[in-house]
């Protein structure tokens, strides 16, 4: 069914105003101790927009306050943008989840894998669904402690000049482990990018704004910000473990300038977005790939995207990245995480929910299941002691729903 969202009462979809309430006054309770400047958050069912927040400040220095139009760094809630861009490509039959990524990306046939000091041939080639999937054997380059991280930034991955290079570059070094023997977070989703350009003969950011903002009215979503923008953009903070303020993150991940579009467009985390934006993409995938007549993805490719790919074996690893923990009932899909079972993995979402969150603590989920989407947006660096936004307001949700 073609949702398109509009404006409801929360009684009229099964959904509490006092449960909704008590979702504001968590968030509200975090912003009076300090933790967070601010936040907007968006609830929608079948359809209907039946709660919208703004709390608290834009800038903590100004006073300025948040608004529903306010910019944010949405940082890795970009991956699953850059998954349904990789299935757009499905849809149009360019690849499959088998195929090896040396396929697409000859670069990497051959590539063996780091073993000690040395390294050993891999036992498969890696594939796009592993690469789909954060088990391809991939680091992410930022950690000068581990040898894959080490000797991505000794070739420079990461200051490559477009998205070409930056493959060649990560393919001329070892894998991290044997593909899908491990879960590792890494840079599979900006890797993903060059595939996308290969495939579409478009840069990411242009193959972004042709097949899925413009036809969605994402209207504020890109990979910058232009100049007469600029002003609605959320001043980002992290919290001093000194002084247990937050103060203000100068060059986010290493990025000047917001209004200059960026060399290497990242599809791990290059975006900027609005809660209205990220709410119509959210009802895209609730709506099976489809949102205002605007047909992005098959309801196939939704569920070949939001379907568990981890094996019994992997789920049980201990794996994970911060608040995203990897367990049974709780796998991941392409380009996001999934609640398979949600009642093995000790959560109140319905079965099929497909989520991820952001490093600036931003978080979503879409809950087939309920027909609902939450969307929230902060600037906080979402580092340790972190508040676990996104468990806490799914908990207050599965409230609101009883």
């Amino acid at each position: 069914m073609d949702r398109v969202l509009s404006a409801g009462e929360p009684r009229d979809v099964g959904l509490s105003p006092q449960g909704l309430a008590a979702t504001d006054q968590a968030i509200a309770d975090l912003i009076a101790r300090g933790e967070l400047a601010g936040a907007v958050t968006l609830v929608a069912r079948n359809g209907r927009i039946v709660h919208r927040s703004v709390q608290g400040l834009k800038d903590l220095a100004s006073g300025e306050p948040l608004a529903h139009d306010t910019l944010f760094r949405i940082f890795s809630m970009t991956k699953p943008v850059t998954g349904v861009a990789m299935m757009i490509l499905h849809d149009q039959g360019l690849w499959s989840p088998d195929d090896p990524i040396a396929k697409h990306l000859p670069e990497f046939e051959g590539v063996r894998v780091r073993k000690g000091e040395g390294t050993e041939a891999a036992d498969h080639p890696p594939t796009l669904r592993e690469l789909l999937t954060h088990t391809a054997g991939l680091g992410y380059g930022f950690n000068p402690e581990d040898p894959t991280d080490a000797a991505y930034m000794a070739a420079g991955v990461w200051t490559s000049p477009d998205l070409a290079e930056f493959s060649r570059r990560i393919a001329s070094v070892p894998l991290a482990y044997q593909p899908c023997r491990r879960w590792r977070y890494s840079l599979s989703m900006d890797l993903q990018g060059a595939i996308i350009e290969r495939l579409s003969g478009q840069s990411l950011p242009e193959f972004m704004q042709s097949r899925i903002f413009g036809p969605l009215g994402m209207v504020d979503t890109g990979f910058h910000v232009p100049k007469a923008k600029l002003p609605r953009l959320a001043t980002l903070y992290r919290m001093s473990q000194k002084r247990k303020t937050l103060s203000v993150v100068e060059r986010p991940m290493g990025r000047g300038d917001p209004t200059i579009p960026p060399t290497l467009a990242g599809g791990g985390g290059g975006l900027f977005s609005t809660i209205d934006d990220y709410a119509r993409f959210a009802q895209m995938l609730l709506n099976k790939g489809v949102y205002g007549g605007a047909r992005i993805l098959s309801p196939e490719a939704v569920a070949l995207m939001t379907a568990n790919h981890l094996s019994d074996e992997l789920l049980g690893g201990g794996y994970g990245v911060g608040h995203q923990q990897i367990r049974p009932g709780y796998g991941h899909g392409f380009d996001g995480a999934v609640f398979h079972d949600p009642a093995a993995a000790g959560s109140k979402v319905g079965k099929g929910t497909y989520q991820w969150d952001g490093a600036a603590g931003t978080w979503f989920w879409v809950d087939p299941e309920n027909e609902l989407l939450f969307v929230g947006l902060i600037q906080r660096m979402a580092e340790e002691g972190a508040p676990p936004l996104q468990a806490m307001t799914q908990a207050l949700i599965a409230e609101a729903l009883a």
